[in-house]
């Protein structure tokens, strides 16, 4: 069984929480990224984690 993949038209619509700035996706991290606040958000089963006590801080 292949695990979900992230609908990449879901970009359009989702925003940083913090900042709301536009994201970018990470592939291979499975993250969406806010370049701004400097978080990336984890998706999980194909879906986006858009909490920040989720988020991982980008150094």
């Amino acid at each position: 069984m292949s695990e979900p993949v992230f609908d990449r038209r879901m970009l359009e619509a989702l925003i940083c929480p913090q900042t709301h700035a536009t994201l970018s996706y990470d592939a291979e991290a499975q993250e969406l990224i806010s370049r701004r606040a400097r978080l990336a958000y984890p998706i999980r089963d194909g879906i986006p984690v858009m909490l920040l006590d989720e988020a991982r801080r980008l150094d």
